[in-house]
Formats: C-alpha cells, structure tokens, sequence
C-alpha cells in the first residue's frame, strides 16, 4: 500500500490526466485518498507545490522508462515502437492523456517552475527521440532518417497529438491511425 503522499500524488496523477490540470481540487483528492482536505495541505501547500512534485515525479519516471527501453532493445526501430507502446498504454483507450499533454494544456494555470519543469521534460523526450534516429541512421531500421533533430521533434508532436485525437473523438483507434505511416517506416 503506497504511504499517503504517494498515494496523493498518484490520484492527482490519474485525475490531471483524464480531467486536466484545471478539472480536479483538493477536495476531490481528500475524497479519492479517503482524507480531510486539510491534511492534504501538509504534504503539498498549495496546488502549484502539487503539479511540481507530480511533474518531477513524472519526468523522472520517464527517464527510467527510456532507459528501460535502451537496456531492452538494441535497434532504433524496437526503441521508437516501445516508446510508441508507452504513450499507447498511458492513453488509457482514449480515456486520459499523459501527464505531460494534460500539463500543456493547463500550460496557464501552472506556475513558473513547473512551466520550466515541463519544457525540461519535453527536451529530455526530444533528446532521447533524437538519439534513436541517430542509431536508426547507422543500424537502418527505420527508413528515410535525415535529420534526427527534426525527427525527434515532429515524432513528439506526433505522439502527443495522437493521443490528444484519440481522447477528443473517444476512439481509441485514432492514436493507431495517427502512428500508421511513421510504424510503417521501421523494420
């Protein structure tokens, strides 16, 4: 059983992203964990305090999800499908988007610090992207690689939009029918 703060976190998490950043209180969070508003206050002061920890929380996780992946799978195009398989899965059936889309959204209600968080976040993905372009150039497992950079950038877009048409037309095969062509390019 997670200690409460995680468990906090982890219902802020799942509302942030099926309701977005703006959809969910406190009081829902109290509710959720079983707890009195008040002592939610002790873990996190304020809701800006919230969406810090969780992005940190998040960005992080994503770093091991990556390495993960590297550890797992040798070739550019296993790399770029298990990524795919993660966004994929953290979609939900088009029930929620990932915590970073959800943030982005909200982009005007976060507070300085996690906006900072959140572009931190986006540049580790597109670095990361990036590099399993760079081996596709040299182990040719995804066709038609120029510009990895360009790649990353447009793959990132790519996914979170995925999800985002997914989640606005309730149909999950919307996030396959984006990634479609680009899945069609790795071998």
């Amino acid at each position: 059983m997670p200690d409460r703060k995680t468990a906090l976190l982890d219902s802020a998490e799942r509302a942030a992203r099926s309701r977005g950043f703006d959809g969910f209180s406190y009081a829902d969070m109290a509710r959720d964990v079983g707890i009195r508003t008040a002592s939610i206050h002790y873990h996190f002061p304020s809701k800006a305090d919230l969406s810090a920890a969780l992005m940190s929380r998040y960005h992080e996780s994503f770093a091991e999800i990556c390495a993960q992946i590297d550890a797992r799978h040798g070739t550019a195009s296993a790399r770029l499908i298990a990524l795919i398989d993660c966004y994929r899965l953290a979609h939900g059936d088009a029930q929620r988007v990932c915590l970073c889309v959800a943030f982005s959204i909200s982009r005007e209600s976060l507070s300085t610090q996690v906006a900072g968080q959140l572009g931190a976040f986006r540049t580790m993905m597109r670095d990361w992207i990036e590099a399993v372009f760079r081996l596709a150039q040299t182990d040719g497992t995804i066709a038609d690689v120029a510009d990895p950079a360009a790649e990353a950038a447009a793959t990132l877009a790519l996914l979170e939009g995925a999800q985002l048409s997914a989640r606005a037309e309730n149909a999950p095969a919307r996030f396959d029918d984006a990634l479609r062509s680009m899945l069609s390019r790795a071998s």
